[in-house]
C-alpha cells in the first residue's frame, strides 16, 4: 500500500469508526547528512522517517494521537486509542477541521541531494575556515540535504500532497584565546540549492570575522540605560517573543494581549515593516499548508508601525470571534531601512551589539531580562570589545516602538530574511 493509500485509509478508518469530523497527516522525511566531528569529516548516511498523526472530532470532544510506525497492524488500535483521547477530554465549540478546499499538489526544490557538490562545499568551508579566522575552532558543523513528502487530507475533503526538498547547514565555533576559548557560538542557514560556498551563505562570514578578533572579552562599564543593535541572528528570537504575546492564539483568547485592540493602529516605529510570507521565492524553507489545514499565503503583520493581522490559527479565531489568520507566521521578512549598518554604528554613544540573547519568556505586558551572548560593548560608534556575561533588560513593546534605525544591509538564512535593527531604552548591566 502505497503511503498515499495508507493516509487515505486510516482517514476512512476514523469516518467509518464514529468521527463527527476527522483529518489525517502522513509524512516521509528522508535526511541525507555530513559532520564535522573532532576536526574530521565523516562521510553520508541516510535516514527515513515515518508520521502519521489522527485527529478526530466527535460531540466536540477531540482526540489526536502520533504514529512513527505506520502500517495497518498499528493502525487499527490507533484508531480505538484516538476515540478514546477524545472521549475523555472537554467539550469545545471552537474545534473544527479546515473547510473544503481543491485538492492541490505543491513542490518546492530537488528531489535528491548532489552528494560530490555536498562533499566538495563542506571541504572547502573547513579550509577556508582555517585560512581566513585561524583563530576559529570548529566544534561542530552539519550539512544535510532534507525531502519531505507530506499528505494532508481531512473528511471535509481537503487532499493536499506537499514535495519539499533542500539543504541545511549548521555550524558551532568558538575562537582559540591563549590557552582558553572564547564563548561558543552558532548559526545556520537553509537553501534550495549549493550554488555558493557555505562561507558566503548566511550571517557565517560576519559571526566568524567577529569571533577571530582574538580580543578577551570584558564587563560593561557598571550599569546604565543605553543603545542596542539587534544582529539579524538575534532578531529572529525577538520577533517570535513580541508576536507570541500579543497576535497569537493564548494572549488573545486569555485576553492578556496588549494588542487586542490595535489591529490597524500603530503598535510598533513607523521604521519597521514585517511580513511573513510562507509561499515566498525569498524564503527557501517556507511552507504550503498552516498547521490547520489551510493552504497557506503571504502577509504583512506590520506595516510602517501598524499591525496588520493577528495571527489565530482556527481554534483561535473561533474563540474570539476575530479573522483566521491566512498563515502560521514564521518566514519572516523585515523591509530594509536606508541607512547602511556602518552609519548605524556610528550613531551609537554607549551600548550593545547583541548577536545572542538568552532569557527566559517575556511576561505577559513584554518585560524581558536574560544575558547577552557573544556580544560586543560600542561606545562612540566604535566596537570597543566582546563582552563577557553582561545582562540586559527592557520590555519588547517598547523596545519596537523604539527602533530608530533599520538597516539598508539583510541576512538571507532561507528561513527568515533580517537586518539589523537599532533601539535605545535597554537597561546593560556589567
Amino acid at each position: 500500500m502505497s503511503l498515499k493509500a495508507l493516509n487515505t485509509y486510516a482517514l476512512h478508518a476514523l469516518k467509518q469508526t464514529g468521527a463527527d469530523k476527522a483529518e489525517t497527516i502522513l509524512t516521509k522525511t528522508e535526511k541525507t547528512e555530513m559532520n564535522l566531528e573532532n576536526g574530521a569529516l565523516k562521510l553520508i548516511r541516510t535516514t527515513v522517517d515515518h508520521h502519521l498523526r489522527l485527529t478526530v472530532l466527535q460531540d466536540q470532544r477531540q482526540g489526536s494521537i502520533l504514529l512513527n510506525k505506520i502500517d495497518r497492524e498499528a493502525l487499527d488500535p490507533a484508531v480505538e486509542e484516538v476515540f478514546t483521547i477524545a472521549a475523555s477530554s472537554a467539550p469545545d465549540p471552537a474545534h473544527d477541521i479546515a473547510a473544503y478546499q481543491p485538492p492541490k499538489i505543491f513542490n518546492k526544490g530537488g528531489t535528491a541531494p548532489d552528494l560530490d557538490l555536498m562533499y566538495q562545499r563542506f571541504k572547502t568551508f573547513t579550509r577556508d575556515v582555517a585560512v581566513e579566522f585561524p583563530r576559529i575552532v570548529l566544534l561542530n558543523a552539519h550539512l544535510d540535504f532534507t525531502r519531505r513528502t507530506t499528505y494532508f487530507q481531512n473528511s471535509n475533503g481537503v487532499d493536499f500532497t506537499v514535495n519539499q526538498g533542500g539543504y541545511r547547514f549548521a555550524v558551532t565555533f568558538s575562537a582559540q584565546e591563549g590557552t582558553g576559548s572564547s564563548s561558543f557560538n552558532h548559526t545556520g542557514f537553509t537553501t534550495l540549492n549549493l550554488e555558493k560556498d557555505l562561507l558566503a551563505c548566511g550571517s557565517l562570514r560576519t559571526l566568524l570575522a567577529e569571533t577571530d578578533r582574538g580580543q578577551p572579552p570584558r564587563k560593561a562599564p557598571g550599569k546604565f540605560t543605553g543603545e542596542v543593535i539587534i544582529t539579524p541572528d538575534c532578531l529572529e528570537g525577538f520577533l517570535h517573543s513580541l508576536l507570541g504575546i500579543t497576535i497569537s492564539d493564548g494572549p488573545l483568547i486569555t485576553g492578556t494581549s496588549p494588542f487586542q485592540h490595535k489591529l490597524n493602529q500603530p503598535v510598533a516605529s513607523p521604521l519597521f515593516s514585517l511580513a511573513s510570507r510562507p509561499v515566498s521565492p525569498e524564503i527557501s524553507s517556507g511552507y504550503f499548508i498552516t498547521s490547520d489545514g489551510y493552504e497557506a499565503q503571504n502577509a504583512p503583520i506590520i506595516e510602517n508601525g501598524v499591525l496588520k493581522t493577528f495571527l489565530l490559527s482556527q481554534y483561535g479565531a473561533n474563540k474570539t470571534g476575530l479573522p483566521r489568520a491566512v498563515n502560521d507566521g514564521g518566514a519572516f521578512v523585515v523591509t530594509p531601512g536606508d541607512q547602511p549598518f556602518a552609519a548605524i554604528l556610528k550613531r551609537v554613544k554607549k551600548g550593545v551589539l547583541l548577536n545572542r540573547f538568552s532569557g527566559g519568556a517575556p511576561s505577559p505586558n513584554g518585560d524581558f531580562s536574560g544575558v547577552a551572548k557573544n556580544s560586543f560593548y560600542i561606545e562612540d560608534g566604535t566596537i570597543q570589545y566582546p563582552l563577557s556575561e553582561t545582562m540586559i533588560a527592557g520590555n519588547l513593546i517598547a523596545l519596537f516602538q523604539a527602533i530608530a534605525a533599520v538597516s539598508q544591509e539583510r541576512i538571507d538564512f532561507g528561513s527568515a530574511l533580517l537586518p539589523w535593527i537599532y533601539a535605545q531604552g535597554v537597561t546593560i548591566s556589567g
